[in-house]
């Protein structure tokens, strides 16, 4: 599916009351979701170990 297809298909499933600012704001999070899906399939992802270290680091400080 092409991302002018994905696009259309998402708006066709929205209500006719949808804000403009509404569907830019769909848009952008299936376009980070994609993003994200593909970091992780090449492997660019930090494991869940050091997320969790980090996170304990923050809370603590």
């Amino acid at each position: 599916m092409t991302d002018k297809q994905t696009v259309i298909e998402l708006i066709e499933r929205m209500p006719d009351n949808v804000s403009l600012s509404e569907i830019i704001e769909e848009v952008a999070t299936v376009e980070a979701v994609r993003c994200g899906l593909k970091a992780a399939d090449e492997g660019r992802v930090v494991p869940h170990e050091v997320v969790k270290r980090s996170f304990a680091k923050w809370i603590s400080n």
